[in-house]
């Protein structure tokens, strides 16, 4: 970890406002993260700061906090914007600024995002905001067609700026940049900091502060195997046989391209596995389903390529595999840092080929852990699959009918419906909500939904994927 060294790590020995203290109490937020801890000193002196930091490290309360700080509610224009690669990312920041936002009144936040209806934002910014966070496509569009004025900016962020880059948005990047105040302070925050990532900041941020958080993945946090496979063809029956040794609830297969997780995808769902593929080509609404669906545990394997992987929100996440070892070093320690968070023990597993114990031993130099070559598990033909342990339903309303998750599960709990207990994650949309219910539970929980009322309307429910 290299960066200004912090004595005390408490969110009370920032110069916050009050109310953002108040609040941060009440969320118990009482001790800072190192990017929090190294960070937010500077960004809170208005300083250009270089973040490189994994996910799940605590950066987005980094850069909201000096965001709000820094925040007139009372000039309403726009004084923020912050760039996410995916919507999925947009939508996370989003909720994450209005919660340590709570206890200041009156602030706009406005996200714009791709995949979803043009003329409601166009619509939203007539209106004005504080805060802009988007994807950079919809965000130039908007810029391009007059909707948006970034003329009284203050603030930029680059959040993930490495996918942004692997996504192909530089020069849309670029076009917005354009647009900004030179005048502003920028922060840039990345997994991972390649030659392309240098030239970005060099040129969008002024003497910037550059603070790198490194993560030790030890075997008492992730453990890491290998399996050396006979062959090229035996890739895909050695992943299976990985994953009925361990069934693990959740797993995240990453394939260097988007045919590849299409085919293992497949190839897992005809041996009785809960699988789907995740890439780039997907619409919003089938990238949507995937990963809500993947995150609420009602489906247990996800094969995903890397850009199509990045901002997953999962709090529990069992184990990696990388069905082919990354041809970037620094990929790998990303990929691998999504399952052992938040204190749990995690597990990742890598697949090679004879004649790639070179990258083995870089890997082993990035990780400074000896990776352990493991034995193939048997064939496991005597063992089945675990089904997952939820399973998502569709209600055929949401914010536009005035659909809250207390009222559906209100509905579902009412009358000796099902348990309290029994209920998962609920994500209400515009027009659609979808709620987790445990798997034992679904054909009572869709009856009490499809014969019953929900807000005193009846609305059409059904589940997603084979039982």
């Amino acid at each position: 970890m290299t960066g200004p060294i912090v004595e005390n790590t408490g969110f009370s020995s920032l110069s916050l406002q009050p109310a953002l203290l108040d609040n941060l109490v009440s969320l118990n937020y009482r001790e800072m993260t190192p990017i929090q801890a190294q960070g937010l000193p500077l960004i809170l002196q208005g300083k250009d700061v270089i973040a490189q930091a994994k996910t799940g490290s605590g950066k987005t309360a980094t850069f909201a906090l000096g965001l709000l700080q820094a925040l007139n509610v009372k000039r309403f224009r726009i004084q923020s914007l912050v760039l996410c690669p995916t919507r999925e990312l947009a939508d996370q920041v989003a909720t994450e600024i209005r919660r340590l936002a709570r206890t200041i009144h009156n602030i706009k936040v406005l996200t714009l995002c791709g995949g979803v209806a043009y003329g409601p934002q166009k619509g939203s910014l007539e209106h004005g905001a504080h805060i802009i966070i988007g994807t950079p496509g919809r965000v130039e569009e908007h810029l391009r067609k007059g909707n948006l004025r970034l003329n009284e900016l203050s603030t930029l962020v680059l959040d993930e700026a490495d996918r942004m880059l692997d996504m192909g948005f530089s020069d849309v990047l670029d076009a917005i940049l354009l647009q900004v105040p030179v005048k502003r302070q920028t922060l840039l925050f990345s997994a991972t900091f390649p030659h392309d990532i240098a030239q970005l900041a060099a040129r969008v941020m002024k003497e910037p502060q550059r603070i790198t958080i490194e993560e030790q993945h030890t075997a008492s946090s992730i453990r890491q195997l290998i399996y050396r496979v006979p062959s090229k063809q035996a890739r895909t029956s050695t992943l299976i046989r990985i994953l009925l040794d361990h069934q693990p609830d959740s797993a995240l297969v990453f394939c260097n391209t988007k045919q590849l997780t299409e085919e293992v995808a497949a190839a897992l769902v005809e041996k009785g596995f809960s699988a789907t593929a995740l890439h780039g080509d997907f619409s919003q609404k089938e990238r949507d389903s995937k990963l809500l669906r993947f995150a609420n545990a009602s489906i247990s394997v996800l094969v995903a390529t890397d850009v199509a992987a990045r901002g997953l929100d999962i709090d529990a996440l069992d184990m990696v595999v990388n069905y082919h070892l990354p041809r970037d070093v620094e990929v790998y320690t990303h990929r691998i840092g999504r399952t052992g968070r938040a204190g749990s023990a995690g597990l990742a597993c890598s697949l090679f080929l004879d004649g790639e114990e070179n990258r083995i031993e870089l890997l082993e130099a990035v990780t400074q852990q000896e990776l352990e070559e493991t034995e193939l598990p048997s064939s496991q033909e005597k063992r089945r699959p675990n089904s997952p342990p939820m399973v998502t339903l569709q209600i055929d309303a949401g914010k536009k009918q005035k659909v809250r998750p207390g009222d559906l599960l209100g509905a579902l709990t009412a009358d000796g419906g099902i348990k309290g207990a029994q209920v998962g994650k609920i994500k209400v949309l515009e027009l659609t909500t979808y709620v987790a219910v445990e798997r034992e539970a679904v054909k009572k929980a869709l009856n009490v939904l499809q014969r019953g009322k929900v807000k005193g309307r009846s609305f059409r429910a059904r589940r997603l994927g084979a039982l």
